[in-house]
């Protein structure tokens, strides 16, 4: 199965009409993982494939418009008959199964061990499903965050989560064949790094070499259209707004 990623949900902070937060579905090497689990995408992963078959779950940061369906997995696979063979492996910030824990009023996350298996992510982190290689790099944000690196038989996909402007971000996405970028806010508020501008999207994408760019996540303050081309004008080659429902082949 060739690397390829399927947009679930791009909005930010909040979902819009046909336009869940954040998630993707990313697939190659016979391994499905859900890539963020923003307000509304448990819904439209289930376009694409049955939660029940996910390889894994892995989860940029704990803000909700990145993990808050996690709840509606929950749902799902414990009490809606998407019940998984064996415990799906979710890579997540340490706090996650906590997070979950408190929203049924659970001392921690041990009563959901049938259906997730929490494992913390760290910088570095590295795990390998099938022939599907990840590895998270710590990125800068308001709270702990880690950008992706996927690489599947010789295709390489980097994502950066949510980020500020920082050299990490270039690292993780070097040579990239597809460098999948926030681009959220118009501009840098004073004393704030926490988000990239289109502008920032664009340099770390000309920086880090990659192949082709696709911007995402991108605020109220902003088009999706001004932001690609905002980050393309960087660039100094097109860049692609991703979309709901979209398929890109790495």
């Amino acid at each position: 199965m060739p690397l390829a990623l399927t947009v679930l949900g791009t909005a930010s902070p909040h979902p819009a009409p046909g336009r869940p937060s954040s998630g993707y579905l990313l697939r190659g090497g016979g391994a499905e993982v859900w890539v963020d689990a923003g307000f509304g995408t448990f819904a439209e992963l289930q376009r694409h494939t049955d939660p029940a078959r996910l390889t894994a779950i892995w989860i940029s940061h704990l803000h909700a418009d990145h993990s808050a369906d996690l709840l509606a997995a929950v749902y799902g696979l414990a009490y809606g008959g998407l019940t998984p063979p064996a415990p799906i492996p979710l890579y997540a910030p340490r706090a996650c199964g906590q997070r979950l824990a408190g929203f049924f009023g659970r001392p921690n996350e041990r009563f959901l061990s049938g259906v997730f298996d929490f494992r913390p992510l760290y910088d570095g982190h590295t795990v390998r499903h099938w022939n599907l290689r990840l590895t998270a790099r710590a990125v800068a944000h308001d709270i702990e965050a880690y950008g992706l690196r996927a690489e599947c038989q010789g295709r390489v996909l980097a994502y950066s989560g949510d980020s500020g402007p920082c050299g990490t971000l270039t690292e993780l996405a070097r040579g990239a064949d597809v460098f999948l970028c926030e681009a959220d806010i118009d501009r840098h508020r004073e004393g704030e790094q926490v988000h990239l501008t289109p502008e920032d999207a664009g340099a770390a994408a000309r920086e880090a070499r990659v192949g082709e760019l696709l911007v995402t996540h991108v605020g109220p303050t902003l088009t999706p259209e001004a932001a690609a081309g905002r980050a393309a004008a960087v660039f100094g080659r097109p860049a692609v707004t991703a979309r709901e429902g979209t398929t890109t082949i790495v």
